[in-house]
């Protein structure tokens, strides 16, 4: 899949929420979540309480929002690419190499997130695990549709080789710089490899 980078534009990055959650995302890897002020926020957003609360109701809210609107666009750009016509194991390549590509162009939001989410309140926090699993699902789906095709070798559980890549995926803000040796699009392309080998009869 074309272009992996989804932060926003520069003109779309002067919005209110936005200029928030570019504040808050600097600030919570500087000094973390906990410490954080909501005042810090707003003084490097350069804009009130108020206007903030108008988009989000706490700290808790721009944590979430961190995370979620890479989810969204993942999710988004999985379900265009899951959906098609081409063949499965073509679909599960690109699904898998787009969303290591997309992590790694995003990964200070992912590591902030990952660090502080059990810090967010249990509701903000199922919410998150339920949409992460409706992620995983659909990876998943893709998987069994291959094994049933006779594609893709049987006797791998779907669900534990969803659970194995995500896991690898989850954990590249251990290891992955922007200035190594390979590009986040030139990892996923060899991660999805990797899964594609896996899976093969």
């Amino acid at each position: 899949m074309a272009g992996t980078e989804v932060r926003t534009a520069p003109e779309v990055a002067e919005t209110v929420p936005q200029r928030l959650l570019a504040a808050a995302t600097r600030l919570f890897a500087e000094h973390g979540f906990e410490t954080t002020s909501v005042q810090q926020i707003v003084d490097a957003a350069g804009v009130t309480k108020g206007a903030m609360y108008h988009y989000f109701g706490s700290k808790d809210d721009l944590l979430h929002e961190i995370y979620a609107r890479l989810l969204r666009v993942q999710t988004a750009r999985m379900e265009q690419e899951a959906a098609g016509d081409s063949p499965v194991a073509d679909r599960l390549h690109a699904v898998a190499a787009d969303v290591v590509a997309t992590t790694a162009a995003n990964l200070d939001d992912t590591v902030i997130f990952f660090r502080s989410m059990h810090l967010l309140h249990p509701d903000k926090r199922a919410e998150v695990r339920a949409q992460r699993r409706r992620y995983h699902e659909r990876v998943r789906a893709l998987i069994e549709e291959g094994q049933a095709a006779g594609v893709f070798r049987a006797d791998e559980p779907a669900e534990l080789v969803v659970d194995f890549f995500f896991g690898s995926v989850h954990h590249l803000g251990t290891w992955f710089r922007r200035d190594g040796e390979l590009t986040g699009e030139q990892i996923g392309e060899h991660f999805a490899d990797l899964l594609l080998a896996s899976l093969r009869p």
